[in-house]
């Protein structure tokens, strides 16, 4: 039985399932969105987390080469000054959907001369994912974003896939870590984490699960506060400062 259900993707793709976006396959799958969706779980680690102060994001920025330069490798980005967002996956796919994020912020402000809310930026993101997923010619994107945002109503969290799909969270992870740092998430997230408090989760989960390749040049992390809704990087000092907190 379980030769059967290992040999059935293989026969997927002798067949051709998997050659054209819009074709699915007997079983009712899209094979390329499933790539996809592979391709984020073998990103690099990125972590969310919905604070009593704000919004934080925490990602690995899986340097291998001693020679690149720490500070040039970028995994968090600013959409808008209340708004920013993490990725894993094939990141130039996220440098084109966090640029369009970017662009619509801008259209917004200019436009109606007021910050654009969280969700309609998921919501252009997520679409532009979906008719990724049924067009002919194109390929699905293969990455997932982490979105956080500071809105009139409180801190937002939101995650999309390559299906288009999102969801809103009070934490989450995306990328290799995923199934270990989900875990050390439920156990540990509260809703009365502040934003220091956070950090010193989210650098030690990271710390766990790299172990041995662990280090804080590795890491990028951002937060949003709900005070003054301003994107701000967390210096490299206060990173090693919540390590030894851990």
């Amino acid at each position: 039985m379980a030769k059967e259900e290992n040999m059935q993707p293989m026969q997927h793709q002798m067949m051709g399932y998997d050659r054209a976006i819009t074709m699915f396959s007997p079983d009712g799958r899209l094979l390329q969105v499933e790539y996809a969706k592979k391709t984020v779980r073998q990103g690099s680690t990125a972590i969310g987390l919905v604070c009593t102060d704000g919004v934080l994001l925490v990602a690995d920025k899986r340097i291998v080469d001693k020679l690149i330069i720490p500070e040039s490798v970028e995994k968090i980005f600013q959409i808008d000054d209340h708004i920013g967002a993490t990725a894993s996956g094939i990141l130039s796919d996220a440098r084109v959907l966090i640029e369009r994020a970017q662009v619509r912020a801008q259209q917004h402000r200019v436009t109606y001369d007021t910050s654009i809310d969280t969700n309609t930026v998921v919501k252009d993101v997520a679409s532009l994912c979906q008719i990724c997923t049924q067009s002919g010619g194109l390929r699905p994107f293969g990455v997932s974003l982490i979105i956080a945002g500071i809105d009139a109503d409180g801190p937002k969290l939101f995650e999309t896939d390559p299906t288009g799909i999102f969801f809103q969270f009070k934490a989450t992870v995306i990328g290799e870590g995923e199934p270990e740092i989900d875990e050390i998430l439920a156990k540990e997230y509260s809703d009365r984490l502040t934003i220091q408090d956070g950090l010193i989760l989210a650098m030690g989960a990271l710390s766990k699960v790299l172990d041995k390749n662990f280090s804080v040049e590795r890491v990028d992390a951002a937060f949003i506060t709900s005070k003054d809704h301003k994107f701000t990087k967390v210096k490299r000092s206060d990173l090693e400062k919540a390590l030894k907190k851990k």
